[in-house]
């Protein structure tokens, strides 16, 4: 009998080990994707925001040489490659915006995005080089305000 009673509480034992250990596995899987996801995450959005930052930087100087190619003869040549790659640099900038709302999930991290996007593409309209001078400040200071409002996020 004392066999039999043995036997029965290695089974017993077995079976709870093998239960406990499937349970605990399960939990270390599912916490494991959470993290992974995450981290897959946080990467995707410290990219999209640095290539966004990126992009305006590139859009806000090429509009300087576009204002300062318009001061020079508006209907030149050089003038008129500038506001070409202006344009190319716009779609760019844009793309990497729309990256950014998808990536995002904050509407005011989106709406701090928007504003630099804004900011920059208006420094194309500066009347002279007194308004130059503040609008590039001020885009300047929109790009810099997003990587601000980013940060904490791919922290």
């Amino acid at each position: 009998m004392e066999a039999l009673w043995t036997s029965a509480v290695a089974v017993i034992g077995t079976v709870l080990g093998g239960v406990m250990t499937h349970v605990f596995q399960r939990r270390a899987a599912r916490e494991n994707e959470v993290f992974s996801r995450a981290e897959s995450l946080r990467q995707e959005r410290i990219a999209a925001y640095s290539a966004l930052a990126g992009a305006l930087e590139d859009f806000r100087k090429v509009q300087g040489d576009r204002w300062y190619r318009r001061q020079e003869d508006r209907n030149g040549e050089p003038y008129k490659e500038a506001m070409r790659e202006g344009h190319i640099r716009r779609a760019a900038a844009r793309q990497a915006l729309f990256r950014v709302k998808l990536l995002a999930g904050d509407p005011e991290l989106i709406a701090v995005a928007d504003r630099a996007f804004e900011a920059t593409r208006d420094t194309a309209r500066a009347r002279d080089a007194v308004h130059r001078d503040e609008l590039f400040a001020a885009a300047s200071a929109a790009i810099e305000a997003f990587v601000e409002a980013a940060a904490p996020s791919v922290q």
